[in-house]
């Protein structure tokens, strides 16, 4: 093998600088071009393809996004468009390929794979809903970009002893909200894995406001409700003065954590030492702190548990 490939794809995350420098400096380390893909899979097809050396991941490590960009592109699920990479893989005479993404991109991988172009898949997106890894890259910057912004607002909470809905991303998943909200010290975390009882949580406020408490704060995933329609059904049971914030696309931007640079940067590592191997059709993860691969289809026949410990713990010392 001589020369291997790198795209991102689907929403961006803090960290996928990182591990495209990664990719690139650990390939060239062992002899190996390195092509970046514009656009992820949108790219790919269209042939928006180009060189890279040591310079073209210089002063990148510490910033978010990815300068590769990303796009959504659903054709390349089917055989069609995968062909038309194909060709133009070929045309490059990119023998294998690293893709950043979450669940969609893994998918085009395991294709490539299929086709008899080696992929490997890294963990790219701040939902952290994943299987078989215990973080993606991007989460951790993510929860601590929704903290600040949670410190922030329990400010204005307090000012005016209002109750603050907070609506985070994360899909179907609750992770952004758990781990926010347990470091955000609130009141109530809701998230899709567990039932909600909207009367309890209208006492929790009550009972606090009752003993002198000025502020009330609400980490809600997006999964399970939209933040107005959440104060809107909390009403029902008090004027808690309630106010909405929805954190939105903030969430995915600004530099990388340590946390995330390093993960990212090992995984980016471990992509280039198993393509050499002459593997393909792996996601990577990091499990016990340890960085680690599956197969993809076990990911696509798994599901992401998020660590509902955490949940229980909030509701034990929020009062």
């Amino acid at each position: 093998m001589k020369r291997i490939g790198i795209l991102t794809s689907g929403g961006d995350a803090p960290g996928m600088n990182a591990a495209i420098r990664a990719v690139t400096r650990k390939a060239i380390h062992e002899g190996l071009e390195v092509y970046g893909i514009n656009y992820g899979f949108a790219g790919l097809v269209a042939g928006d393809i180009f060189k890279m050396d040591e310079s073209s991941v210089g002063d990148k490590i510490q910033r978010g996004g990815t300068f590769l960009y990303s796009a959504r592109y659903p054709e390349f699920a089917q055989e069609e468009g995968q062909l038309k990479g194909i060709e133009q893989l070929n045309k490059f005479g990119i023998e294998a390929l690293v893709v950043i993404g979450g669940d969609g991109s893994y998918h085009g991988a395991l294709k490539l794979t299929e086709h008899g172009y080696n992929a490997i898949g890294l963990p790219g997106t701040i939902d952290n809903d994943i299987p078989y890894t215990d973080f993606t890259i991007g989460f951790d910057t993510s929860v601590n970009t929704v903290l600040e912004s949670v410190d922030r607002i329990r400010d204005t909470a307090t000012s005016h002893e209002r109750t603050f809905v907070i609506e985070v991303m994360g899909r179907g998943a609750g992770d952004i909200a758990l781990w926010s909200g347990v470091a955000g010290g609130a009141e109530a975390i809701v998230i899709p894995e567990k039932d909600f009882d909207m009367s309890k949580i209208a006492d929790k406020i009550r009972v606090g406001r009752n003993r002198g408490k000025k502020h009330s704060l609400i980490i809600l995933a997006e999964g399970v409700m939209h933040a107005d329609e959440f104060a809107e059904e909390l009403n029902k049971y008090g004027d808690f003065q309630t106010r909405v914030t929805v954190l939105g696309h903030v969430q995915r931007g600004g530099s990388p954590t340590a946390r995330d640079r390093v993960m990212a940067s090992q995984m980016g590592s471990r992509a280039v030492e198993l393509l050499l191997e002459g593997k393909g059709g792996l996601a990577i993860g990091i499990e016990n702190n340890k960085i680690v691969s599956h197969d993809i289809l076990d990911l696509f026949n798994a599901k992401h548990h998020a660590e509902l410990s955490l949940y229980d713990l909030n509701s034990d010392i929020s009062f």
